[in-house]
């Protein structure tokens, strides 16, 4: 108890920086200080990949839907677009045509009954392969967003503790007894705080966001799968 009092006169002489509160705070209350400034850091890493992720999906759909809907054929765009590492939408028509040309010689010999449901069912399963990518790591941001707060408010809750404690072995409620519990209680209620609200916002603008991409991706799925009823039908 009597460090605690040595420190509640040292802190007014050290000033109120952000260093000498995380260094003059006890062993648990700096525990939980840095375990939220690595989650911090954590979620804008992640955060700036997802933006990264976002925005060169949604690029590379917009410019898969030009070329797929400028009128040329099938067959045309699968050799433009090549073996080479598609993604989104392109990803989705690559994995049905090659299905599509897998079938095809089997087809001619026993009909086309079962092809369109294999080439439904290889979209479908490129479609979740793209949403795992795309969802990857979500669930840290909501982690983080969600009991940051309360992490931080644990660390709050013990420098109040350390608050009193000073006060009931001083037996004073001077500021310079109060005041080194009391700050090391609201830093760790602001870096609560700091790590929460960003991983909270980016969380919903990510969620909706890719939300929308699948939507965009569902529905190519239907209207290719569409297109090749057609031309099935067509070769009855």
């Amino acid at each position: 108890m009597n460090v605690l009092i040595a420190q509640a006169t040292a802190v007014p002489q050290e000033g109120y920086s952000l260093f000498s509160l995380f260094i003059q705070a006890t062993f648990l209350v700096q525990f939980v200080m840095v375990g939220l400034i690595v989650a911090s850091v954590v979620c804008w890493g992640i955060i700036f990949e997802k933006m990264f992720l976002v925005t060169r999906t949604r690029r590379a759909t917009e410019r898969f839907e030009k070329l797929f809907w400028s009128g040329q054929s099938l067959e045309d765009l699968y050799l433009s677009l090549g073996p080479k590492n598609n993604q989104s939408m392109a990803a989705l028509f690559m994995a049905a045509m090659q299905e599509w040309k897998r079938s095809q010689e089997s087809a001619m010999r026993a009909g086309f009954q079962g092809v369109q449901k294999r080439i439904e069912m290889v979209m479908d399963v490129q479609l979740q392969r793209e949403m795992n990518q795309l969802e990857s790591r979500l669930l840290v941001l909501a982690t983080v967003g969600s009991t940051a707060p309360f992490i931080g408010l644990f660390g709050t809750v013990w420098g109040i503790m350390n608050s009193f404690r000073a006060i009931s072995v001083s037996k004073s409620t001077n500021l310079a007894v109060v005041a080194p519990g009391l700050a090391e209680a609201l830093f760790a209620t602001a870096l609560g705080l700091l790590a929460a609200i960003p991983a909270v916002i980016f969380y919903n603008k990510f969620a909706h966001d890719i939300g929308k991409l699948g939507a965009r991706l569902e529905n190519f799925a239907d209207e290719f799968g569409a297109i090749i009823s057609r031309q099935l039908d067509e070769r009855h």
